[in-house]
Parts: C-alpha cells; sequence; structure tokens
C-alpha cells in the first residue's frame, strides 16, 4: 500500500514542502484546493513538480464548483506534462472551496455530468457542449499518459458515481475498518455492475493520523481535520440517523453546528465536542506502536494507497513534523 500526505499549499512554501515530502520516502503528496484558505493550488503543485522528481502530485480535491470541466482538465494536463507523469486529478462535490462563496456541495446528479465531461477531456475526446463540440486541442502534442481521475467518495451514491467513472476512488469513511471494508465492497459491486472489472479500480482512503507517544497531544493535534471528515457524513441527503453511534453523535452535531469559519481546526468549538472514542476510532493516533498495527488492517483490506492528513490546521509543528518522520519511515515501511 503506498503513502501519501495531504497539506495546505503556501506562498512560497508549497515546493519547499514538496521537497520534504519527497525526502522523507512518500509516495505521493495532495494539495487541498479551497481558495479563500490557501493559494490557487493548480500553479502551487507547478511548483512542486518543479522542484521533485518521483512523488505523485495532485489535488486534494478540486470540485465542479469554481471551475469549468474543460479548465480542470487543462490545468491537470499541464501538470502531467511539466511533472513527466506525476499528476492525478483528485475531485469531490465540494466543500469549503464552495461554502466560502455561499454555494453548497454539487448536487449529484450534476456532479455526475460534469464527471463524464471530465474524463472525456482527460481522454482526448470531444465533448458536446450544449450542441457546441469541445476538446483539449493541444492534448495529442503533449504525449503523455492519461491522468488518471480520482474522485474522493463518502457516502454510497457517490461510491457507486465514482466506481462508473473514475480510475480511482479515494474513501472518505475515516479510519474504521468496518466502514472501509463496506466501502470498498460497494465499489466493487457497483463496477461490476456497470460492467467494468473492478480489479482494475484503484481504491485508496483519506486518514487523519498523529502519531505521538502521548495519545492526549496526538487527539489534540487531529481532530480539526478529522471534524471535516466527519463533517462528509453529515451531508445533505446523507442518513446520521441509521449510522453507528459514535459517528451518528458526531455526523449529527457538526451538521448542525460546524462552523465554516473554523474549517479544519482542533480548536474550533465544534472539533472539541467530537469525543475522544470516537477520534480513537475514526483516526488514528498515538504511539507507533499503536498506529502501525492499524495501517497495516487497511492495508490487508485491499486499499492500494492512503492519502494521510497529518494534523489540523492549527496543530502544534512540532508534533506534525515528528509524526510525519515515523509515518514516512516506521508506517510506510510496514505496509508497503
Amino acid at each position: 500500500m503506498q503513502l501519501g500526505v495531504l497539506l495546505f499549499p503556501m506562498p512560497r512554501g508549497s515546493a519547499q514542502m514538496a521537497r520534504m515530502v519527497e525526502a522523507l520516502g512518500f509516495d505521493s503528496l495532495a494539495f487541498a484546493d479551497t481558495q479563500n484558505l490557501t493559494p490557487e493550488v493548480w500553479g502551487q503543485l507547478m511548483l512542486a513538480a518543479r522542484d521533485t522528481e518521483r512523488i505523485e502530485l495532485g489535488t486534494g480535491v478540486t470540485n465542479p464548483g469554481t471551475r469549468d470541466a474543460a479548465v480542470t482538465a487543462s490545468a491537470a494536463l499541464a501538470l502531467q506534462v511539466e511533472s513527466h507523469g506525476r499528476a492525478v486529478c483528485g475531485i469531490g462535490r465540494g466543500d469549503s472551496s464552495l461554502a466560502k462563496i455561499g454555494r453548497a456541495p454539487v448536487p449529484l446528479a450534476d456532479f455526475e455530468l460534469y464527471i463524464e465531461r471530465l474524463q472525456g477531456y482527460l481522454c482526448g475526446e470531444a465533448i458536446d457542449r450544449d450542441g457546441t463540440p469541445s476538446q483539449i486541442e493541444w492534448y495529442a502534442d503533449a504525449n503523455v499518459p492519461k491522468v488518471p481521475l480520482e474522485i474522493a467518495a463518502t457516502g454510497r451514491r457517490v461510491i457507486e458515481l465514482a466506481a462508473r467513472h473514475a480510475d480511482r476512488i479515494v474513501f472518505a469513511v475515516g479510519a474504521d475498518e468496518d466502514r472501509l471494508a463496506r466501502a470498498i465492497e460497494t465499489a466493487r459491486r457497483a463496477a461490476a455492475a456497470s460492467g467494468r472489472d473492478p480489479d482494475r479500480l484503484r481504491l485508496g482512503a483519506w486518514i487523519n493520523a498523529v502519531i505521538h507517544p502521548d495519545v492526549t497531544a496526538a487527539r489534540a493535534a487531529v481532530r480539526g481535520g478529522l471534524s471535516v471528515f466527519a463533517h462528509f457524513s453529515g451531508f445533505g441527503r446523507m442518513r446520521p440517523e441509521v449510522m453507528d453511534g459514535s459517528l451518528r453523535d458526531a455526523a449529527m452535531h457538526l451538521r448542525h453546528h460546524y462552523d465554516m469559519r473554523d474549517h479544519g481546526r482542533a480548536g474550533a468549538a465544534h472539533a472539541q465536542q467530537l469525543d475522544d472514542d470516537f477520534v480513537d476510532r475514526f483516526g488514528i493516533v498515538g504511539p507507533v506502536e499503536t498506529a502501525v498495527p492499524r495501517f497495516q488492517r487497511l492495508a490487508a483490506l485491499g486499499l492500494d494507497f492512503c492519502r494521510v492528513v497529518p494534523g489540523s490546521r492549527d496543530a502544534a509543528p512540532d508534533v506534525v513534523a515528528a509524526s510525519m518522520t515515523t509515518l514516512a519511515t516506521a508506517v510506510r515501511t510496514a505496509v508497503a
């Protein structure tokens, strides 16, 4: 199982972060795409591509609401060229990037149409745009492999959509093994039902993880990031009331109390209300002897990769740095 990380890009800091991630030995780096909180993501990924040689680079994740599908495809293809084939286009329905401009996540039907168009563009095809044929006309000159399309998915309907259209699925359901096992089965079943070979679909997971000998410090560092992913479980038509106890309580609380002004911050009131049992179950926190077996069990489920969220936006930098070093050494070695 490959191991990567999600980081927030920084002006004049993104290339340095990418070099650090590659030097530590991670397999991939995703930059968050949330324009009101971070600089424009594709430009930052270009800087990361210039200063790295090996790691995969992509969005974690972009969305259909802030860019037309042709714009996203052209940006992803440009990154593929500049990185010599190391790009990935990660996409979801939209969260903070849309909330910060007063919009809700994109409806499922609109998301599917966008994905169909985006995949067509990424394959070099001509797309019918309301009677106008549309194509990335410089595609043939790029002479690079197709950019993989990776859909972030939490609920059943998005997982099934991803299984029909994506090259990869990255589950945003936490580190709970039972939930991940059900998500994997849903994806494989939907891929087969749509006539696709389930074995050709690469599967991954977003995992909030902080490794630290003091489990209290680890929980404090991870709580804000974990609240973001629990918040996804309360979206729209998802039904927290049928979820199991700890997730149900967290999803219901965050549906009504999530404060986007403190998105991803451990100090947020909504994050502080997540109890320790929930944090321990849906994140991976604590000493290395606790973390390594958790990651090994995730690999045993059949996941091809994990993208680790290594702490909240306001986590102590020394805690996050030490955790990333341990992830890149002890954990990556154990699951490779």
